[in-house]
């Protein structure tokens, strides 16, 4: 299942360390990755691969969540499908 990923917060190290591995923990691979930097405001957003055979959305939500909550940052997965239909006319 793909899914969309965004990162946002105040800078520190080790956030793309961090969600990176957790993601792979759970059986995800990153398709694509942008991320920018704007006085101090970290910013991220990932296209990513889920093998639900390994890690249920729900799953890696919860896991992404937490490690958002101990870097201070806000952490979102949506499923693409109504990540991408929450845009159109």
């Amino acid at each position: 299942m793909r899914c969309v990923l965004s990162v946002l917060g105040k800078d520190t190290s080790g956030i793309v360390a961090r969600v990176a591995t957790t993601l792979a923990d759970s059986g995800a691979n990153i398709v694509d990755i942008s991320q920018t930097l704007l006085d101090g405001i970290f910013s991220m957003t990932m296209i990513v691969d889920l093998d639900e055979a390994q890690a249920t959305f729900n799953e890696v939500q919860e896991r992404l969540a937490e490690a958002g909550k101990d870097l201070g940052v806000q952490v979102k997965l949506q499923r693409e499908d109504l990540f991408l239909s929450m845009y159109k006319i």
